[in-house]
């Protein structure tokens, strides 16, 4: 990475005090100085306003609200500040519905417990230095859930945007 993580503020939503201060150990490892922890989604909803973080890591379950309604809620509620903030769920449930889920609530990037500290790096790397862009549909606000854009596909395409794919059907023809 080019830069550092030395101005890099960020949130830990972790309701387990062992796993949060390991996060927190792993972050200061990669020189992150700027480090606020809350136990529960709605103690860091209250946060968002004051600590304005450049990141936030959640875990999936954190007491009345979980790390889905978390995200939809910074994603989607009308007076939120930070509709665009990168949003890392860390946690032990890795199932294919969990992380189909973390993705429906516009969560960018899903990391499995037992985290390892160069996996932590590679996602908040990838969150810094190329970000996805954020879509709006009728049922989804969040990063694009499309990761590569291939210019070779010839499949169908699926949104009102992909008009182009009859003009690239006419340039093989």
């Amino acid at each position: 990475m080019a830069g550092s993580f030395d101005r890099v503020r960020v949130l830990i939503v972790e309701d387990n005090p062992h796993m949060s201060a390991i996060l927190r150990t792993i972050l200061q490892g990669f020189g992150v100085r700027m480090i606020h922890e809350c136990r529960d989604a709605e103690t860091a909803l209250r946060s968002l306003e004051t600590l304005n973080p450049d990141m936030l890591l959640t875990d999936l379950y954190l007491g009345e609200m979980d790390g889905f309604e978390l995200a939809q809620h910074i994603r989607n509620d009308e007076n939120s500040a930070h509709k665009y903030l990168p949003i890392l769920m860390v946690s032990a449930h890795t199932e294919r519905s969990k992380v189909i889920g973390a993705i429906n609530a516009g969560i960018n990037e899903y990391l499995a417990k037992p985290v390892k500290p160069i996996d932590l790096f590679e996602r908040m790397v990838s969150l810094i230095e190329r970000p996805r862009r954020f879509v709006r549909v009728p049922d989804y606000f969040g990063p694009d859930r499309r990761r590569k854009q291939d210019a070779g596909f010839r499949g169908p395409w699926r949104r009102s945007t992909d008009e182009q794919y009859e003009d690239v059907e006419d340039e093989v023809a």
